[in-house]
């Protein structure tokens, strides 16, 4: 008899109502839930029970998401748990602030259940096996899908799950321009959503990547069309 054992996700949130909503529509997707209503209560459940994807408010008591976020990024055994951010907050900084701490992606309220569902659902199919399992090498580059490692120089590259699975597909399109939309269906597996976040993490990504040698690997922009991973002398 084989046992299917449920992914587990924390959902944070003060509102109770919102709460509420989110962890009884989690259930009858499958999922099993926890869910905490202050920060502090979120990084002693996220420590405790380790979960496979948080859901983290911004706007929280006795501690704010951004700092629940730095602190679960902080620690190895937290670092790579997939965070969703929810914001009610407009400004663009507070979000890109989120998505630097190392958040995976963000929704701001009002936002649709099915929406937050299926970016759940994306989050946690990508951070499970690879799609591909060949290593890949690039010059002093080399991926290895299988550990979900990448080295440069044959140094390892601490990169995020985001992180590494964007420099994997721009990787495999070496020297060839791939578009923020295509990024966007590819490592968060849905097409339409706010680009931004796709930028975040490349800034981030080319920060890891700058070793300060020669030649070096860098994520040129090209206005209008995406990004583009080459050797630059």
């Amino acid at each position: 008899m084989t046992l299917l054992v449920r992914q587990r996700i924390l959902v944070v949130e003060d509102e109770e109502a919102i709460r509420g909503i989110v962890t009884q529509t989690l259930l009858r997707h499958g999922y099993e839930t926890a869910s905490a209503s202050d920060g502090d209560d979120a990084l002693e459940k996220a420590f405790t029970l380790r979960p496979d994807l948080i859901i983290l408010d911004l706007m929280l008591p006795r501690m704010d998401g951004w700092e629940v976020c730095r602190r679960l990024k902080a620690e190895k055994d937290t670092a790579f748990i997939p965070i969703i951010m929810l914001t009610a907050r407009r400004e663009e900084r507070d979000v890109v602030e989120g998505l630097e701490l190392g958040a995976d992606d963000y929704m701001k309220k009002p936002f649709s259940l099915s929406e937050l569902t299926a970016r759940v659902r994306a989050l946690l199919r990508r951070t499970a096996v690879p799609e591909e399992s060949g290593v890949l090498e690039a010059g002093d580059l080399r991926i290895e899908p299988g550990d979900e490692t990448a080295l440069l120089r044959g140094i390892p590259l601490e990169l995020s799950p985001t992180e590494y699975r964007i420099l994997e597909a721009l990787a495999r399109k070496m020297g060839r321009t791939v578009s923020r939309e295509e990024l966007l269906s590819k490592i968060w597996s849905f097409s339409g959503g706010d680009t931004r976040t796709v930028d975040v993490h490349i800034s981030r990504l080319r920060k890891k990547l700058d070793d300060g040698k020669q030649p070096a690997l860098a994520v040129n922009s090209l206005r209008g069309r995406g990004y583009r991973l080459v050797w630059e002398e």
